[in-house]
């Protein structure tokens, strides 16, 4: 195997987590900005009113997009081994 070849590996890796990833952490983030604003124009500053909405919606964004992230996953796992005699010899 060539350096070429590792970095095309583990940038395709790098790229396929930040795919199935990505979706959750901008929900996370959305709803976290939502409950932060909501927070400064009330003040009320309960810790659990930041945390469980945030667990709500994560929930909810594996639920809704579980099985586009599952068939991600499969490809690129289907992708690794039918390319390992690749990666081995």
């Amino acid at each position: 195997m060539n350096p070429d070849f590792v970095i095309q590996v583990a940038e395709r890796g790098i790229y396929t987590t930040l795919i199935i990833c990505g979706p959750l952490l901008i929900i996370a983030l959305a709803v976290g900005l939502i409950i932060s604003i909501f927070q400064a124009t009330t003040q009320i500053q309960e810790q659990t009113l930041a945390f469980v909405p945030k667990i709500v919606a994560v929930l909810l964004g594996i639920i809704l997009l579980g099985p586009w992230m599952l068939s991600h996953m499969l490809s690129y796992a289907s992708e690794i081994f039918n390319n390992l005699n690749r990666f081995v010899g």
